[in-house]
């Protein structure tokens, strides 16, 4: 366990984005944690799980006694606790839309997952376009276009500085890559393309990347 009292439990780096959310969250922001992770679509998967999250899914995060077991949920705990990093925007019309937008991206774009699924080191081929898979990646662009354009000044992120909101959506940042998504099919001017950019490159997710390679090894040779 961390000096500060933080496990975080995860799935596959490869493939699991859920994950990635609070993780990144916490590395980018220096919230320093022990990571346990639990390899996914095994046997055994459900009881190692169920060990340490009461809902049978990870991500979860154990904090001196407490389980909190969502993704989205782990985010706002951590809002709380460690007010000083603004996980939240501070301007209130920036927080209420980062928050809804992390809500949308929580509970929304089953599509986009379903034909899009995560699988952050292959280069697939891209999809095909459904109606349906066309509005959740317009919708996308546009949520980037939008808070890029109003809350945006104050830095490279969604709302400037790095919050909740970028932890919600850095795992689309890499399906996109994934399947070569061209983002100007879809209404980008640029602005949600130089965002994925950002998120891409930022050393977290070289990180996290590194750590998915080093699975998918271990993988081979045991």
């Amino acid at each position: 366990m961390s000096q500060d009292g933080y496990t975080l439990f995860i799935g596959d780096k490869n493939l699991y984005s859920w994950s990635l959310r609070p993780w990144i969250a916490m590395k980018h922001c220096g919230i320093p944690f022990a990571e346990e992770r639990i390899r996914l679509r095994q046997p055994e998967s459900r009881e190692a799980i169920l060990r340490h999250s009461p809902s049978g899914k990870v991500p979860a995060l154990k904090a001196n006694g407490l389980v909190v077991f969502d993704s989205l949920a782990i985010l706002e705990y951590l809002a709380e606790r460690h007010p000083e990093l603004r996980l939240w925007p501070r301007d209130e019309e920036a927080r209420a839309l980062a928050r809804s937008v992390s809500a949308e991206m929580h509970s929304g774009f089953v599509t986009l997952r379903n034909d899009m699924s995560m699988e952050l080191l292959a280069r697939l081929p891209t999809p095909p376009i459904s109606d349906e898979l066309a509005r959740d990646i317009s919708r996308i662009v546009a949520i980037w276009r939008e808070t890029r354009t109003k809350h945006g000044a104050g830095g490279p992120f969604l709302f400037g500085a790095f919050s909740n909101a970028d932890a919600m959506y850095a795992p689309v940042a890499t399906r996109f890559r994934t399947y070569g998504m061209d983002l100007a099919a879809f209404g980008d001017d640029g602005t949600a393309a130089s965002y994925a950019e950002t998120i891409l490159a930022l050393p977290e997710m070289a990180e996290w990347t590194e750590g998915a390679e080093a699975e998918i090894r271990a993988r081979k040779a045991g």
